[in-house]
């Protein structure tokens, strides 16, 4: 993860294996390169994509999988499929479980079974001493009170990541003393974003990363439209004003973290 120029920058969420890519994954990547990322971590959403995405991370040398079942597809998560999420889990650039979670959003999946889901992945991540990476609309009290008793179970420092994070400075203060890193995604550079410049101003700098959740969440100037991991470079410029201080820096930490929270450094 050395020997580029500045800025350096790791996208620690994307979901290039979306069919929204299919046209031009290559030239998508082409451009994430030349903006500056040295690494991607492609998230899992169900098994198809969880598959798609360590078959992906096998043909790029610097993009990474996590695999899991978000909760919209909670319900399709059986012992079967539990078992085929660890085989997959054990891929050489796997290095997380997710992403996994809570949405009470959309309520996709009924609300017990979304619980019965992120317990059973939560369970998975401890047993394989991976960091997990965690998705939360509008459930955060439930979520904080999962990942409360979670904590204590997994074998490592750093547990994991709150992605596209949303909820207040308190509860990210909380995931920080948890082990959690908090994401800051694409949301802090709209012209109505109030708490998450101030969450971005307030953490450490070491317990924060940056993503894009493409091809979702777009940031500004690009609202609207399709999101891509070159645009994670916007992200961390609005992190560096919101803390008054170079998107070098911002660039440099969030990338150590990200090595750091995957152990980006020491994959094939």
């Amino acid at each position: 993860m050395s020997g580029r120029a500045n800025p350096t920058l790791v996208d620690t969420h994307a979901h290039l294996d979306f069919a929204q890519f299919d046209a031009d994954r290559e030239q998508v990547l082409a451009r994430a390169w030349a903006a500056g990322l040295v690494a991607i971590v492609n998230a899992g959403a169900d098994l198809p994509s969880s598959r798609a995405g360590v078959e992906l991370s096998a043909r790029h040398e610097r993009v990474f999988a996590a695999v899991g079942v978000h909760p919209h597809d909670a319900r399709d998560l059986t012992a079967e499929a539990l078992a085929e999420l660890e085989t997959l889990a054990r891929a050489p650039k796997v290095v997380a479980i997710g992403e996994i979670g809570l949405d009470f959003y959309r309520d996709l999946s009924p609300r017990p079974t979304q619980r019965a889901s992120f317990e059973a992945q939560l369970a998975l991540a401890a047993r394989l001493r991976k960091p997990v990476i965690v998705h939360d609309r509008d459930a955060h009290g439930e979520i904080m009170g999962i990942l409360r008793e979670w904590a204590g179970t997994s074998p490592l420092a750093e547990r994991g990541v709150l992605h596209c994070f949303s909820g207040s400075l308190e509860m990210a203060l909380e995931a920080v003393e948890l082990g959690f890193l908090i994401s800051i995604a694409g949301p802090i550079t709209y012209a109505n974003a109030r708490k998450l410049p101030e969450i971005a101003a307030a953490l450490p700098l070491d317990k924060l990363l940056i993503e894009t959740d493409c091809p979702y969440l777009a940031p500004h100037p690009h609202r609207g439209q399709r999101n891509e991991p070159a645009y994670v470079a916007l992200v961390a410029e609005a992190v560096a004003r919101a803390r008054g201080i170079p998107v070098a820096e911002v660039a440099r930490a969030t990338t150590a973290n990200a090595a750091r929270l995957f152990g980006l450094g020491k994959r094939p």
